[in-house]
């Protein structure tokens, strides 16, 4: 007998009907039939795929990326050249090693990385070794990545970019999938 019970409001339940409040809420609802929903028109697909005619982009490193911003040249006798959309700077001193990634209009850094951190000093056996320059780079191509920012440029000072510091530095970048030079403005005519 209960069996039978529990099989009948099964079956009423599978048979109820899907609601929908046609007015506010403080009063009774009216419920529509299967049928009467699927006679509602389905949105096509020429809707959804419609553009808009006045579209902006609010990217605003869309022009970067595709190297069509406009690079400062700043003067010619000035060191290091401002033609970059990302700059990366490397520095060793005796008891720490950093870097920075500056963009070309602030100078603020916009991203840095250094053995004075505690995550990353608590990690190694020295603070100016070969070792640490290779953490610093590691960590430092991992925050590029996670900012979205994979090409830059670097320009060693020419008398320290022969040593093992700068060059293990530099591999560290380069295996973290960071592109130490970027590509050439292009210029599109109007």
């Amino acid at each position: 007998m209960a069996l039978r019970v529990i099989s009948r409001s099964v079956r009423l339940l599978g048979q109820i009907q899907r609601c929908r409040p046609l007015m506010p809420t403080n009063q009774t609802a009216r419920c529509v039939s299967q049928a009467e929903a699927a006679s509602q028109p389905e949105p096509g697909a020429d809707e959804n795929e419609a553009v808009n005619p006045t579209f902006v982009n609010r990217n605003p490193r869309n022009l970067e990326q595709m190297a069509l911003a406009v690079k400062d040249r700043g003067w010619k006798t000035i060191w290091p050249h401002r033609e970059f959309y990302h700059r990366l700077e490397f520095s060793r001193t005796q008891h720490h090693v950093t870097a920075h990634v500056f963009s070309s209009s602030s100078p603020v850094p916009v991203l840095s990385c250094s053995t004075k951190e505690w995550a990353l000093k608590k990690e190694l056996a020295s603070t100016s070794c070969v070792a640490a320059c290779q953490a610093v780079g590691e960590v430092l191509a991992h925050r590029c990545q996670q900012a979205g920012i994979t090409r830059m440029v670097y320009r060693a000072i020419p008398w320290t970019y022969r040593s093992d510091a700068v060059q293990s530095f530099r591999s560290a970048m380069k295996e973290g999938g960071i592109t130490l030079s970027e590509p050439r403005r292009k210029y599109i005519s109007t």
